[in-house]
């Protein structure tokens, strides 16, 4: 178990756009969180979805636009350097970087969150190539084996996320 981990702390995962780097591992027995840094590109999102896992996530840099459902469709909130937001459980959620830089921000959630990220994602060496429909169909296999919601493009779009 120590090895596994080891080798899980440092590690970046691409997320198709956005990445996150494992500052704790998901596996450690004595924590019962799992700290990541993420980061979204400039004009990058992290599309519409929902889990029941709480997300804590403080910004260290750039700017985002926090998608969150409204009486009249997804609202946007503004986040900046210094804001600290918290994604209830089961909240319906996505981000957009408008900005012309990185959006870094300090995530804190469950560790199983942290593993969904390992099995979902891939190694952020693999970014420099295209998504694949392999890709996608993964994402959409580890997302139902975990209970989580991904909104269609169709969705995503109506919230002004382009995929």
């Amino acid at each position: 178990m120590d090895a596994e981990i080891d080798t899980v702390v440092g590690q970046c995962i691409d997320l198709f756009g956005p990445s996150i780097e494992f500052l704790t591992s998901p596996y450690d027995p004595q924590k019962g969180f799992c700290v990541l840094r993420g980061i979204i590109p400039p004009g990058g999102a992290a599309p519409l979805h929902s889990h029941h896992d709480v997300e804590d996530f403080y910004v260290i840099s750039g700017q985002v636009l926090a998608l969150r459902p409204g009486a009249h469709g997804y609202e946007p909130i503004k986040c900046k350097v210094g804001d600290y937001i918290r994604i209830p459980s089961g909240t319906p959620h996505g981000w957009h970087n408008v900005s012309s830089e990185p959006f870094v921000t300090l995530i804190i959630t469950t560790p199983k969150l942290g593993k969904f990220f390992l099995e979902a994602g891939r190694p952020l060496g693999q970014a420099s190539q295209p998504p694949t429909s392999d890709d996608f169909a993964r994402l959409a296999n580890v997302s139902a084996k975990y209970g989580y919601w991904n909104a269609t493009p169709e969705e995503n779009a109506a919230a002004g996320i382009r995929l």
